[in-house]
């Protein structure tokens, strides 16, 4: 097993950065071109996998060797998905949408070896209950700004915590990237953390 492998997160987000950090991962970042398309016909899982991949191989495509990890997460209320909203009006109507009710957040992820051409490709669904949310409490939520680059407009590891009654699965996953998953992914393609 090679230990020595370069790790590239083919991500600028800052959540995903801090989760590879907290369990000791020595990575670079490698932003992704890739355009999200979510309307693309296919299942959930289907699809937070596709983006995912989409995400990794960008990256992968412009290197000879290393891992590249890609990761994509989304929001599902109601059957329809959620990304992050356009602008503060948007995030209003969403946060009133999944006020009082349970959301499924799909998180896709793809690990790519470069060098030996392997590649897994993985998701995870987390259920999250969103206690009711009063017309008071979204608008102070939105002077915050957190809800603003966040998909379904809110953050459970920051100020949106307080929303949250109940989760049901993977915590890391609703920040972004599946820990567990990851961890297990990892080992598959002999990468040890």
């Amino acid at each position: 097993m090679n230990m020595k492998k370069k790790i590239i997160l083919a991500s600028t987000s800052p959540r995903r950065s801090e989760l590879l950090k907290q369990i000791g991962l020595d990575f670079e970042i490698m932003p992704s071109k890739y355009e999200e398309d979510m309307s693309l016909k296919m299942d959930n899982a289907g699809l937070a996998k596709a983006l995912a991949y989409g995400k990794a191989k960008d990256v992968a495509d412009r290197i000879k060797k290393g891992v590249v990890i890609g990761s994509d997460t989304f929001v599902v209320f109601d059957k329809k998905r959620i990304g992050k909203p356009k602008d503060k009006n948007d995030a209003r109507k969403m946060l009133g949408m999944i006020s009082g009710q349970w959301v499924k957040i799909y998180s896709g992820i793809a690990i790519i070896d470069v060098k030996n051409k392997k590649k897994i490709i993985d998701h995870e669904v987390t259920r999250v209950k969103i206690k009711n949310l009063t017309a008071k409490e979204i608008e102070n939520y939105l002077r915050t700004g957190e809800p603003l680059d966040k998909a379904g407009a809110f953050a459970i590891q920051g100020r949106g915590a307080i929303f949250i009654e109940k989760i049901n699965g993977c915590y890391s996953s609703v920040i972004g990237l599946p820990l567990n998953r990851l961890y297990v992914d990892l080992q598959k393609i002999g990468i040890n953390i």
